[in-house]
């Protein structure tokens, strides 16, 4: 057992970092996955394994605790920016302002709670950024701190005992920031009498009221003055979502193009949005009983994965297989959103489009197309690596303003960031898809914040349980207590209040506000058949997740003292 022992207390080898980093890091998972009341840690697990492995000083080399934590903290950041940025602007447009303006108010009066504790209570400057971290259970905010932390020491020789503060801060903060944001949705239920079920009936008819969900017409022409005309000189049907894709002339079915004359009698069956196809209805005629897709017919619609690079970027528009193969697409879905195309929609990698038309001809458009699962599911290496290059650059640019004690970076945790919304965003650019399949994202943001977290735990254990139960520990913890209840108390008072917010939509709001999956995942239970608060948790979490790196590091630099 003797190479065991050595093995363990050889803390510059290779063997050694590797076994203590698995370890704690699979100790932290199986903690944080067990549940009282409901309740778990979670991914947080993962620092309390490592503050205890800390405290009884099993560590590793500090300088390749640096790499991992630094480089874990790319991979998590990086992953999480290209899952939220093609929702990222989307969230921002007018459905959604009214959740991201008081998902903002939660993170700026946090940030306003820090500074005042900051400046009237004493906390220091490297314990208070690590307070608002923690009680906001964000990760990311407690890495953007650390590192402008890093750069504003830079060359003081207390450089590496300061770095450990933020994650004392954070360690101690974190359990309430849990609980807080619960008891946040239980006592405002309370307070308002609420019942769940009857919330989600509402929001579901609401949902149901305002939503643009697709639908299919069966419309006769009866207009004589459509008499010759072509599918795309119909008046209207350029400006809306609408898609013709089959026609009814003369008791032939037949696949319905923009060059296809129609006559009095013809049916034609029609997709879009309701509000869109109404109006259509209106010029064409009038609703027909004759259902075209039930009809004999030669015409199937099949479903084709976009997955060669060569359709990327091109217009329907510019797409000549269509009117080669005589197939017209009706519909495309996009990260779970089904839409209906105009001519100038642009495609992207991994977009799903419905084809109407000939079996062959379908098959013909599906080579054209790529239509390649495997393709579909294998991640592109080259693109994430020239990503995280990109984001490290642009975090390490610094950027000087008049009056400001140091310059300004998004650091390693907001360029990768930055940088990753930026670029899922545009999809492709040349030969590199800026694609990653959701069970990689997964796979990478989970390694990258597992690596970090432990070395955070390693870093900070020493002087934890010694902070806890013989320093100001426990009022840290209170004063934690209070960036994490008032702000989400206040914003859901107000939305219930003032706004008549559904509650369900409240209770996903302050989890996203938190970015706190563990809370999303008690919201949901509340009423598991509804989507109401993931849905609302997804508006404000790309925008409140690059709010709190932006935020912790502005504190750091230029308003905590």
């Amino acid at each position: 057992m003797d190479w065991l022992i050595t093995l363990f207390q050889s803390p510059d080898s290779v063997a050694h970092t590797v076994l203590v980093i698995s370890i704690v890091a699979a100790l932290g998972l199986a903690f944080g996955s067990i549940r009282v009341f409901g309740i778990s840690l979670g991914i947080g697990g993962v620092l309390f394994s490592g503050l205890l492995f800390g405290h009884f000083k099993i560590t590793i080399n500090h300088e390749i605790m640096e790499f991992v934590r630094e480089f874990g903290l790319i991979l998590f950041v990086y992953s999480i920016g290209l899952q939220v940025g093609p929702g990222f602007f989307a969230s921002l447009r007018r459905q959604g302002m009214k959740l991201n303006i008081m998902a903002a108010g939660i993170v700026i009066m946090g940030v306003i709670i820090t500074v005042l504790l900051n400046y009237f209570s004493g906390i220091p400057r490297e314990i208070a950024v690590g307070l608002f971290s923690g009680a906001t259970t964000n990760t990311p905010s407690l890495a953007a701190s650390q590192q402008a932390l890093k750069d504003l020491w830079a060359g003081n020789p207390n450089a590496q005992e300061i770095a450990k503060l933020p994650g004392l801060g954070y360690a101690v903060a974190y359990p309430f920031g849990i609980i807080g944001i619960i008891l946040t949705m239980i006592l405002v239920r309370f307070l308002f009498k609420i019942d769940p079920l009857h919330e989600a009936d509402e929001f579901k008819q609401l949902q149901s009221k305002s939503a643009s969900l697709l639908a299919v017409y069966n419309i006769e022409v009866k207009n004589p003055n459509l008499e010759g005309l072509i599918i795309e000189k119909i008046p209207s049907l350029e400006d809306s979502s609408v898609v013709i894709s089959r026609i009814l002339h003369e008791g032939k079915v037949e696949v319905a193009q923009p060059d296809t004359v129609i006559h009095i009698g013809d049916i034609l069956l029609a997709v879009g949005p309701r509000e869109d196809l109404d109006e259509i209805k209106l010029v064409v005629g009038e609703l027909s009983k004759v259902d075209l897709k039930a009809l004999p017919s030669s015409i199937i619609t099949k479903r084709i994965l976009v997955t060669k690079k060569s359709i990327l970027g091109k217009t329907i528009d510019e797409l000549e297989c269509l009117d080669k193969y005589d197939v017209n697409i009706t519909r495309i879905s996009r990260a779970d959103i089904e839409f209906s195309p105009n001519a100038d929609f642009t495609f992207q990698f991994g977009d799903t489009v419905l084809a109407v038309g000939l079996e062959e001809n379908i098959k013909k458009v599906a080579a054209e197309l790529g239509n390649s699962l495997r393709q579909l599911n294998h991640p592109e290496i080259i693109p994430v690596l020239v990503g995280i290059a990109l984001g490290v650059i642009l975090g390490s640019y610094p950027m000087y303003f008049p009056g400001m004690p140091a310059p300004v970076k998004l650091g390693l945790a907001g360029g990768p960031l930055v940088v990753a919304i930026l670029l899922s965003r545009l999809g492709r650019i040349g030969p590199l898809v800026w694609y990653m399949p959701i069970s990689a994202n997964f796979m990478l943001r989970e390694l990258g914040i597992v690596l970090f977290l432990t070395c955070v735990g390693l870093m900070s254990g020493d002087k934890f349980v010694a902070t806890l139960v013989q320093g100001s520990g426990l009022y840290w913890m209170a004063c934690a207590a209070l960036i994490t209840f008032v702000p989400i108390l206040i914003i859901a008072l107000i939305a219930r209040f003032f706004f008549k917010t559904n509650y369900l939509t409240i209770c996903g709001l302050v989890a996203g506000s938190m970015t706190d999956p563990p809370a999303l995942a008690f919201a949901t239970g509340i009423v598991p058949h509804s989507d109401a608060p993931n849905i609302s948790y997804a508006t404000v979490y790309p925008l409140v997740m690059l709010l709190r790196v932006l935020s912790a590091q502005i504190m750091v630099l230029f308003i905590l003292r």
